[in-house]
């Protein structure tokens, strides 16, 4: 006989499938499994509630029935918890400040998005630390982190792996991987990542057969594939740009991989570094050994001197100086490489794209179409098994800034822009506009979908949008 007890466990388990409860959703993916999602919405059309909310970069998620997100008010650092039905703020716990971390002018003080298991939710704020609370928002535990070194703040988003709260922190100097327990926040592991320089890639997991979960967290030049039971790295491949924003994506075989530097860093753009004992012999005025700023070789050198200067100590040493070397060395794009195995993986590339890659928006692999957006509005809709390029085309044939990540359900895709316009795309090759949603109000966060409703964060709301 069907039990009560059955049944709460279904209504539980259909309701946790339908979640979007970590940034970009089920798994960093960017998509949602349903259906009703209207193609035009704005902030009169098409919303099922508005709840006006403090600034923040953080995307919402939802779980359970609770939307979730970070904010700083008053130069204060706050966690929000949402009714999912109403949109009415449930509870607003304020987290502690020890320490204002050095941010890039498109940064935020709340951009980590939170993570949630349908029973605690944890948050992440780079001026203090983990934070964890209960459903009815009780603090559970906290754990201070940093201070960091990361030239535009740190801005990557905490993940769960089995028991654990997963953190990666890439900065100009000892990045490391960090897992803490779930029920208290005391350190499982912690695992240098010393190529690792300033990047905010979230990562993604794999769970394959009875092994245990693997964490896949691409950095500076190479992706590290660590084991969530204790922090081993078990395969890893090389060949990555030097600064890593995007969250990868991945299919039942293939992890797809983008990474943008600089312009100088786009094929056949490049200007090698001048070796160190040449430019040291040169440039080296007061004979100290070190290149200070003003002993630069060109304008490109000082430009980039914040990159290069890596202990932030005012002069460059023969360490640094290679590293800056590489970096430029390396190119931007899109690489694709196969999920598992053991040890170095980098002879199984299987395709690279270096064209229009971007830096900040992660790629989406929807309908059989890998779509990549630049920073610029420039999308790329890309055949995943071969890498070749269907089309490249601007959005709305009109130029914008793209912070966010374009997410996709219900056979359409959403690229919203900084402006505040949301286009709506036909999924497929083709890049068919549907709309081109404006809500005249800046969006630097990515949207989350869950049960035929799209929650849009703008720097003054966060809109529920649905059909009526």
């Amino acid at each position: 006989m069907f039990s009560m007890r059955a049944f709460v466990w279904l209504l539980a388990s259909a309701l946790m499938a339908a979640d979007w409860d970590r940034f970009r959703g089920p798994n960093g993916s960017g998509i949602a499994e349903t259906a009703s999602i209207p193609a035009e919405f704005g902030p009169n059309k098409n919303v099922i509630w508005k709840t006006a909310v403090p600034p923040g970069h953080s995307s919402p998620i939802v779980s359970r029935d609770r939307i979730f997100l970070t904010a700083v008010e008053d130069e204060k650092l706050y966690t929000l918890a949402l009714d999912r039905a109403t949109g009415k703020v449930v509870w607003k716990k304020e987290a502690p400040r020890d320490r204002k971390e050095k941010l890039h002018q498109l940064n935020n003080p709340a951009s980590p998005t939170p993570v949630a298991d349908g029973r605690n939710v944890y948050v992440f704020f780079p001026d203090y630390g983990m934070l964890a609370y209960d459903w009815s928002g009780n603090e559970r535990w906290r754990t201070p982190l940093g201070p960091f070194s990361n030239v535009y703040g740190i801005g990557v988003s905490p993940v769960l792996a089995e028991d654990k709260v997963i953190l990666v922190i890439d900065q100009s100097r000892d990045s490391y991987i960090l897992a803490l327990n779930q029920k208290d926040g005391k350190t499982a592991w912690k695992r240098p990542r010393p190529e690792a320089l300033s990047g905010s890639s979230t990562p993604i997991t794999l769970k394959q057969g009875n092994s245990p979960t693997q964490i896949l967290a691409p950095s500076s030049f190479r992706m590290d594939v660590y084991s969530a039971k204790d922090g081993e790295a078990v395969w890893w491949v090389r060949g990555l740009p030097a600064e890593m924003k995007c969250t990868p994506v991945a299919d039942k075989d293939t992890v797809y991989i983008a990474g943008y530097n600089s312009p100088e860093n786009e094929p056949g753009r490049q200007v090698p570094v001048t070796p160190w004992a040449e430019t040291l012999k040169t440039q080296d005025a007061n004979k100290n050994g070190l290149l200070e700023k003003d002993e630069a070789p060109d304008q490109r050198t000082k430009r980039y001197w914040v990159f290069i200067d890596l202990d932030e100590n005012g002069s460059v040493n023969e360490r640094e100086w290679k590293q800056w070397a590489v970096s430029m060395a390396a190119e931007n794009g899109m690489f694709a490489y196969p999920l598992g195995g053991k040890g170095d993986l980098t002879s199984g590339l299987k395709w690279k794209f270096n064209r229009s890659a971007p830096q900040l928006p992660s790629p989406v692999l929807y309908q059989g179409v890998l779509y990549m957006l630049n920073d610029k509005g420039v999308l790329t809709t890309l055949d995943p098994k071969t890498g070749q390029a269907a089309k490249q085309d601007r959005i709305r044939g009109a130029s914008d800034d793209y912070y966010a990540s374009p997410v996709a359900a219900d056979g359409k895709v959403f690229f919203p822009s900084a402006k505040g316009v949301i286009a709506v795309l036909k999924a497929g090759m083709e890049q068919q506009l549907l709309a081109a949603n404006n809500f005249d109000e800046d969006i630097y966060a990515t949207p989350a979908i869950a049960d035929g409703r799209i929650y849009v964060r703008t720097n003054q709301a966060l809109y529920c949008i649905g059909e009526r």
